[in-house]
């Protein structure tokens, strides 16, 4: 069970979120101004912090972001804005968030954020290896291997596969590969993900009996053995 903050003004946007993570039993809390949201963040311990960018009064969301990294507060941090512009998610980040969500959005994606984020503050930072089924990847070499054979990757595909790796058997959305891999420079209309993911396919799943890279149809892709994809709507594309 997650214990989540949720920092929002706007009530019916506030008790979407709510609702959502306690019928997934989770315990949400909801501070409706700045004020309220800061005493809270700072008295007691939180697993996720979901923070709107724009708040009513003289302490908005970018104020408590900065607050709390000052003061140490390594909460993982989700801010969520109607600013969808990229200096706006440059700026969000910058001040302390880990992850920027724009308005409006779809539930299983915040649900897909959160997780990412929860498992990454929770990850050995000592970690040198990612494995899922045969494929391994070495953080410190660079090196990529599946069944023993060494895939030469370009430097954005190693970046793409690091990131769906460290999301194994997770969903990562369109949005979500565009900001941390691409780091904002291109429009999400754009055709660079799938370009990416099929040449990455080729060389990752092409001659190996067991597919890793799978499309999660109308949400995004998942990198997966059998098992951990098991129940997902997945095709190959």
């Amino acid at each position: 069970m997650w214990h989540c903050l949720v920092i929002e003004d706007d009530y019916e946007n506030a008790r979407y979120i709510a609702n959502g993570l306690n019928e997934l039993r989770h315990d949400a809390v909801v501070c409706g101004n700045g004020a309220d949201g800061m005493r809270r963040a700072s008295e007691q311990q939180w697993d996720i912090i979901i923070l709107d960018r724009m708040l009513p009064g003289n302490i908005d969301g970018l104020s408590i972001l900065s607050t709390l990294r000052a003061l140490g507060n390594k909460t993982p941090v989700l801010v969520l804005s109607a600013l969808s512009g990229v200096d706006e998610r440059v700026r969000g980040l910058k001040s302390g968030g880990d992850d920027y969500l724009t308005k409006p959005f779809a539930f299983s994606e915040l649900i897909a954020r959160i997780e990412a984020l929860i498992r990454r503050a929770g990850s050995d930072d000592t970690v040198k290896q990612l494995r899922v089924g045969d494929l391994k990847l070495d953080l410190i070499s660079r090196k990529v291997e599946r069944s023993g054979k060494l895939i030469n990757l370009q430097p954005r595909e190693y970046r793409l596969l690091v990131h769906m790796m460290q999301n194994a058997g997770n969903v990562v959305t369109r949005t979500m590969l565009l900001e941390s891999v691409w780091d904002y420079r291109f429009d999400p209309q754009s055709n660079v993900i799938d370009v990416q993911i099929s040449r990455l396919r080729r060389k990752i799943d092409t001659g190996f009996q067991t597919q890793l890279i799978h499309t999660v149809w109308g949400e995004g892709y998942v990198l997966a053995d059998q098992g951990q994809a098991a129940g997902q709507d997945i095709a190959r594309s």
